[in-house]
């Protein structure tokens, strides 16, 4: 019996099972909502029929993939150039046959990651597109990962390219990681910081969450692993699966873990006035 992909019409996650799959582990999970009208996991041919690609390069060598018109989440997956080949990092919800071309004019992919379950996306297809050698997912997080195979489980810290490492965070989900791109300056934060932008694209708030839909802030012994974690990483940018955000710097995001350790932490949007 074949195992096929389907994907939760909700949220966007990827299975594989030899029938529609029951439900969504993800919708199930306390950082997500039910979908309203119940489950709608559909086959890869309904996907397709629904989106086309759409793209875009918010920075020198780094190139954002998505779906017209969104789909779940509507994460983005970045691809980053470097010397040694290109890096992944997240997934886009579906990649259509022009993204996969484009993908494959650029290079194809080299090492491929992702910060935690709401950025995985269709990594699949990108593995088996271009079977890069190293699929790195934080060790802690394999359980969401049936739709695709790991190839090296992350435990603290793991180099993907010369200047590209991964750090585990842990908080919004036991393995989620960030990538840091030391030569751009830019945080690919994941899910650990989320930020507002107004409507010409630049930032205006930053927040953090256990939580997002359900507002459940993060615990102070989180947040102290976030500090250290991503305090010692230099950055003016940061890339989460969703927005593009610059400036925001290494000391912005120092200033709102301080303000969540201060006191009750809470899941409201800083104004970034206030933490400059």
């Amino acid at each position: 019996m074949t195992l096929r992909p389907y994907a939760c019409a909700g949220c966007g996650h990827w299975q594989r099972w030899f029938a529609p799959p029951p439900d969504c582990p993800v919708c199930r999970d306390v950082r997500n909502a039910l979908p309203e009208d119940g489950w709608e996991l559909l086959t890869e041919k309904t996907v397709a029929g629904r989106l086309t690609a759409r793209r875009h390069r918010p920075a020198e060598g780094v190139t954002g993939f998505t779906t017209d018109p969104p789909f779940g989440l509507g994460s983005t997956g970045w691809l980053i150039g470097t010397p040694e080949g290109n890096v992944a990092w997240e997934a886009a919800p579906y990649y259509p046959p022009e993204a996969l071309a484009e993908i494959g004019a650029l290079g194809g992919i080299a090492r491929l990651g992702a910060s935690h379950v709401h950025g995985y996306g269709a990594l699949w297809q990108l593995q088996e597109r271009f079977e890069p050698p190293v699929v790195a997912v934080g060790v802690a997080d394999l359980e969401w990962t049936k739709a695709f195979r790991v190839t090296w489980p992350v435990d603290e810290e793991l180099e993907l390219a010369r200047g590209l490492t991964v750090y585990r965070t842990g908080g919004h989900f036991p393995g989620h990681c960030v990538l840091h791109d030391a030569e751009r300056g830019i945080l690919f934060c994941g899910d650990a910081l989320k930020a507002d932008l107004d409507d010409g694209g630049a930032p205006r708030a930053l927040s953090c969450h256990k939580a997002y839909h359900a507002r459940i802030p993060l615990s102070h012994a989180e947040l102290r692993v976030y500090r250290e974690v991503i305090g010692r990483l230099d950055f003016h940018a940061v890339a989460t699966p969703f927005e593009f955000a610059a400036p925001v710097t290494t000391g912005d995001v120092l200033r709102l873990f301080d303000r969540q350790l201060s006191g009750r932490p809470g899941t409201a949007p800083v104004p970034l006035e206030d933490l400059r």
